[in-house]
């Protein structure tokens, strides 16, 4: 255990983003945009996807799984544009703001990783 305190304080950023995967798949119920339902499936998958890949960075740390979440994190900032949303002012924001954090937090960690590969994960 531990071990997992160790890793979680090295890896905080990876613990950040599992919360904001679990935030967006709840955000479309706390905000009201379920029935938006590209707006609502645009926060259920990629919030899954953003967790899953996160906490496999907590157990076993690749670099790929910090550019999967970069990527999810960039594809939020603009998917409201994209697939026409953008009048569902609660989900842009949502997804703008959550996919800015989970990007820099994604970026910083694969920066991390590159900068110290000596660096137990």
């Amino acid at each position: 255990m531990a071990e997992f305190g160790s890793k979680l304080s090295r890896q905080w950023h990876d613990a950040v983003n599992v919360l904001l995967g679990l935030w967006l798949v709840i955000s479309p119920w706390l905000f009201g945009y379920t029935a938006e339902s590209t707006a609502a499936w645009n926060a259920w998958v990629p919030g899954v996807i953003v967790a899953v890949a996160a906490i496999a960075a907590l157990t076993a740390f690749q670099e790929w799984e910090e550019w999967v979440n970069a990527l999810l994190g960039v594809w939020l900032v603009v998917s409201p544009w994209i697939t026409g949303y953008a009048t569902v002012t609660a989900a842009v924001w949502n997804h703008v703001i959550v996919g800015i954090v989970t990007a820099a937090l994604a970026i910083w960690a694969a920066w991390q990783a590159r900068q110290q590969p000596a660096r137990a994960h």
